[in-house]
């Protein structure tokens, strides 16, 4: 990272500025009562009676997001292209503060979180030189609550979409507690930038910004038959899965009384007691949705009160909710008490009394539960340690599919708790994330579990080989999804007591047996041979382990690291010396981190000369 491209003076000098720019008269205050007319004479209209708008940019431009400030907050790696974005942040800034002055804008203020304690104040500056931009603010407003005098503290966003696209670029300055976007029209840069900003304030206050849904589950326990009401914290990278779980109703009997009832479905702000509180008021989710599958959310995408975007409807006004010919990220506002389930022939509501999670002292139990989709050695499901638990939270592991990227199938991503959303040191929500699991594990014994819940398959095979040069990627085997109504099983019979687990190749207890549902067709064993088996086992170590070094960088407590140690060996890691090691692997220098070396279970400092074994 380019430190010399900060320019911090003059972030100070354009704030400050900035602060006059945004009383002027071509700026007017707006509500939503104001924006809708407005908003919906640039729609289309569905059979359902909801508007459907589409954007020229469809996805956000992570690529291109800047971090502008002191060092606390910088990224702590960045690309060629953000570093020229950096190098040139003043020069833009100089832009914006000009047409901050003269163009028009459009001022709307929500509020989000509901709760007496953390209550963000969000005023958006949308330009509407382009009219049909209404859109944004109106969309966007729909996500929160309307303001209150409640404690803050206050977060500003500017967007300006028509920015060059080929000056695309967000400028984010968490200490000014200030978001640009400039030259996207895609609603989620609004809702992401309100929401980043909004956990790096709850991570200074000493709570955690979580990239998670919540949801209370009343399940009947199988042991007592006795009702017991649970939290759970559901992570996941975009587009894994939170939404729909955070909804499911795992197919349990509200006949006996059981339910869910869903709180968050993306941001919540984790408290040291367990609770949780909410962000938004509705949720922005995606419409690849299939009814009998998706049965909450479908009510609420059919209703004439969800916003539509980029979602394929016809000129008769149907709506193709499988068809991503044109866009592969349509998306909508839903209202959260349109989310229901039909029962005997009504539709009960899912909503929970209130988007914030309970704290263990109102409860009978808390899940944090980690979503990945893998699709080769993973079990559907694992029950963790509290360690194990901290380690899901550092390593947020996840695979490209194949669909996606042929290119890089197969291959892991790790983003530390799956937030892509974090604002300067990874290491620090790691630290934090493992005191708060280890502090609740001894305050609550029994009461607090960790799981990773895998949403892709089982059995793949990709073959690799070198063609002209080049790297060529093989699907040998393909696997299907895990079935829909086998992980709504283990998730239900983990809320029941009634799943089996023993300990797996991953060193982790994996499931066995789903609320009374064997599963030998999943059985590791059967599907590789051990041959295969230890080779992804050390591709995974690997991949964990170079990116343990790349986050301890960053400060990573040595605990943390003397635990995911522990979790190498578990997983029957050796180590190799230049005289034993196989085919593939290479000898790579670690990074000068005197703590990533670990003797006895502890830490202890790097040879002047460091180097670890690393899987090619």
């Amino acid at each position: 990272m380019a430190k010399d491209n900060f320019d911090v003076p003059y972030y100070d000098t354009f704030t400050a500025e900035l602060q006059d720019a945004l009383k002027g008269p071509n700026i007017k205050e707006v509500d939503l009562k104001w924006l809708r007319p407005r908003a919906e004479s640039f729609a289309q209209q569905t059979k359902h009676g909801s508007h459907v708008w589409h954007s020229i940019q469809s996805s956000r431009l992570a690529a291109k997001t800047v971090y502008l400030g002191t060092e606390k907050i910088r990224l702590p790696i960045t690309s060629p292209d953000q570093d020229k974005l950096i190098k040139g942040a003043p020069d833009e800034l100089k832009k914006v503060l000009n047409w901050m002055k003269t163009l028009p804008f459009v001022k709307l203020t929500r509020q989000m979180g509901d709760n007496a304690e953390f209550n963000p104040t969000c005023t958006i500056y949308t330009c509407v030189k382009d009219p049909k931009n209404v859109r944004l603010p109106y969309m966007w407003g729909n996500l929160l609550f309307d303001p209150a005098k409640r404690p803050g503290p206050n977060i500003t966003m500017i967007h300006i979409p028509e920015e060059h696209t080929t000056r695309q670029q967000i400028l984010t300055m968490p200490e000014y507690n200030l978001n640009i976007c400039l030259g996207s029209d895609y609603l989620g840069e609004e809702k992401k930038g309100f929401l980043r900003q909004a956990m790096w304030l709850a991570d200074e206050k000493g709570m955690l910004g979580l990239h998670a849904g919540t949801k209370v589950v009343i399940a009947r326990d199988a042991r007592t038959n006795e009702l017991k009401k649970y939290g759970v914290i559901l992570f996941g990278m975009t587009a894994t899965g939170k939404s729909t779980w955070s909804c499911h109703q795992l197919m349990m009997d509200n006949k006996r009384g059981e339910m869910t009832y869903v709180s968050q479905d993306d941001i919540c702000f984790l408290k040291d007691d367990g609770s949780a509180y909410g962000s938004e008021a509705n949720y922005y989710v995606k419409t690849d949705v299939v009814k009998d599958q998706q049965e909450a959310m479908w009510h609420a995408l059919v209703d004439k009160s969800a916003l539509l975007e980029n979602v394929m409807v016809t000129a008769d006004g149907t709506i193709e909710w499988l068809d991503e010919s044109m866009c592969g990220n349509g998306r909508a506002v839903v209202r959260k008490d349109k989310l229901a389930v039909e029962r005997d022939g009504k539709l009960l509501p899912i909503m929970a009394k209130t988007i914030n999670l309970p704290s263990l002292d109102e409860m009978d139990g808390l899940i944090f539960a980690f979503i990945t989709r893998r699709n080769t050695i993973m079990p559907f499901s694992q029950q963790l340690t509290p360690e194990q638990g901290a380690l899901a939270y550092l390593f947020g592991e996840s695979t490209l599919s194949f669909a996606a990227n042929p290119l890089k199938a197969g291959e892991s991503v790790r983003i530390v708790g799956t937030d892509d959303f974090i604002v300067g040191s990874r290491a620090r929500k790691v630290n934090r994330f493992y005191d708060i699991a280890m502090k609740l594990n001894a305050k609550y014994p029994g009461k607090v579990r960790f799981m990773i819940y895998n949403t892709g398959g089982m059995g793949e095979i990709i073959e690799t080989h070198e063609e002209n040069g080049k790297t060529v990627k093989k699907m040998v085997r393909k696997t299907d999804r895990v079935p829909l109504d086998l992980m709504a099983a283990i998730q239900r019979g983990d809320l029941r007591g009634t799943n089996k687990y023993e300990k797996g190749v991953l060193g982790t207890m994996s499931i066995q047996e789903a609320d009374g549902r064997t599963m030998p067709e999943w059985d590791v064993h059967h599907l590789y041979s051990q041959e295969q088996i230890d080779a992804y086992v050390k591709e995974i170590i690997a991949g964990r382990r170079a990116f343990l070094e790349e986050v301890s960088r960053e400060g990573l407590r040595p605990e943390i690291i003397a635990a995911a140690e522990r979790g190498f060996r578990s997983m029957g890691e050796r180590r190799f010396t230049p005289a034993t090691v196989p085919v593939g692997m290479s000898f790579a220098p670690s990074a000068p981190d005197p703590r990533i070396i670990v003797k006895n279970d502890e830490p202890v400092a790097r040879p002047k000369k460091p180097g670890v074994w690393r899987w090619r």
